[in-house]
């Protein structure tokens, strides 16, 4: 019987790191290096705007207490449902706190005009889409003028008019 000689076999991993001839390409910012898809590829000038608009997309139940804390901090808590929306400043420390959640928030820029105008001339809605739009008040004259029409008697509102178009669809001769 021949000698059988067991042989261990060890795998040898290789460390993947960045290729030798991606080195030249980098672009360095900061800690980050970048490797553009083409050499004189730039990148469009980027202004950060000053606000997020946070969305929780999970559920609060059945995350880690420290997760369920940094959404309290946030104002996101809450049971009992998920569309729960919180408007956060742009800084480095908050980024850093949203990125241990961020797999449970959606996260879109809010898009404000540079100066805001006064809060009491002005109204203000919230866009899903991170848009602010900003209207004037409405003046008080228009205001009363617009509820004296609703209230006007002799106005053909659309249930009014219904009615009436389908009295003379029915008796067409009267």
């Amino acid at each position: 019987m021949p000698l059988q000689c067991l042989v261990n076999q060890v795998r040898t991993y290789k460390h993947n790191s960045t290729p030798q001839i991606w080195k030249e390409d980098g672009v360095k910012y900061g800690l980050v290096t970048y490797y553009p898809r083409h050499k004189n590829h730039v990148d469009p000038p980027i202004t950060p705007t000053k606000l997020f608009l946070i969305e929780r997309v999970k559920q609060y139940k059945g995350i880690p207490y420290w997760e369920k804390q940094i959404l309290k901090n946030i104002n996101l808590h809450g049971e009992k449902n998920t569309k729960h929306y919180a408007v956060v400043k742009n800084t480095p420390e908050m980024c850093s706190i949203l990125w241990k959640i961020k797999h449970l928030i959606k996260v879109t820029p809010l898009n404000a005009p540079d100066k805001l105008p006064e809060p009491e001339s002005v109204s203000t809605y919230l866009h899903e889409n991170g848009d602010l739009l900003i209207f004037p008040k409405v003046d008080k004259s228009r205001y009363e003028a617009t509820i004296a029409f609703k209230k006007d008697p002799k106005r053909m509102d659309g249930d009014t008019l219904a009615e009436v178009l389908r009295d003379k669809w029915v008796n067409p001769m009267e």
